[in-house]
């Protein structure tokens, strides 16, 4: 008799807690078989699991670091290319992060008397891409600015009479984007947008005739800024041959200025 008090008193005690309790405690009179069902349970599901493995490491990048925009190009170049440039060592826009991200202008207006004068502007923009684990490689990070910057020079503001070539012989990926602005006078311009690496060139060079010169041959304004560009390449890859320190800053990977700027006077 005082067993069976003992049993039911045992089974009201089960039923006022949670099911969820009375599965674990009270459904058996023994707990070491449940303990021990227990423990081959979390030992079955710990050796299922798959072995931890560290993540694959980030791609080199080529270049970790950039030139100084302002003499990417040599003196002797703006000086043909920019006639009585009004600065010659160049225009530097400001940024804070000059390791990912610079670029540099020149402009100049060449007056011969009564034939007239010849304006040109030159702009060389520089931008640069580190790996990342969740982005990709610089490599491919930058050939996706690649292709933005060139979608972005054929689709220029006011452009008419376009033309895109691609630029052999100009670091690993080169297009040319010529086309014309009507402002006041006629701009010819040209646009290179290459690739080297991890680093995006945009170059850009236009010209205009002013006082009855005669306008800018548009065939020699590609020729140049297609040299120009081949300089710069030159330039990052004697700047920037070493490997970018692990977990440095990458750039947005937003357009650089200088492929939607309109020409300056």
């Amino acid at each position: 008799m005082h067993r069976s008090a003992s049993r039911l008193t045992r089974v009201l005690a089960c039923a006022a807690v949670p099911v969820i309790l009375t599965v674990a405690g009270c459904s058996s009179d023994s707990g070491k078989s449940s303990g021990s069902d227990s423990g081959k349970k979390s030992s079955s599901a710990s050796s299922a699991k798959p072995s931890s493995k560290g993540s694959a490491p980030l791609e080199k990048v080529a270049f970790a670091k950039l030139p100084d925009p302002c003499k990417s190009v040599p003196a002797k170049t703006i000086e043909s290319l920019v006639r009585d440039a009004k600065d010659k060592n160049g225009t530097a826009a400001k940024s804070n992060d000059l390791a990912n991200r610079a670029s540099c202008s020149w402009n100049g207006l060449e007056t011969d008397g009564v034939k007239g004068s010849q304006y040109r502007w030159l702009s060389v923009s520089l931008v640069r891409y580190d790996s990342h684990a969740s982005l990709g490689s610089g490599n491919k990070r930058a050939e996706e600015q690649y292709t933005k910057q060139t979608e972005l020079a054929k689709t220029t503001k006011d452009a008419h009479d376009v033309k895109v070539e691609q630029a052999d012989g100009v670091g690993d990926q080169g297009t040319s984007v010529v086309y014309g602005i009507k402002k006041d006078v006629d701009f010819f311009n040209t646009t290179i947008v290459a690739r080297t690496q991890n680093v995006v060139i945009t170059l850009d060079f236009n010209g205009a005739a002013y006082e009855g010169a005669g306008a800018p041959d548009q065939a020699k304004l590609l020729q140049d800024a297609i040299a120009a560009t081949k300089e710069v390449v030159t330039s990052v890859a004697n700047a920037g041959n070493d490997q970018a320190p692990s977990g440095s800053e990458s750039p947005s990977g937003s357009a650089s200025p200088s492929a939607s700027a309109s020409p300056k006077q």
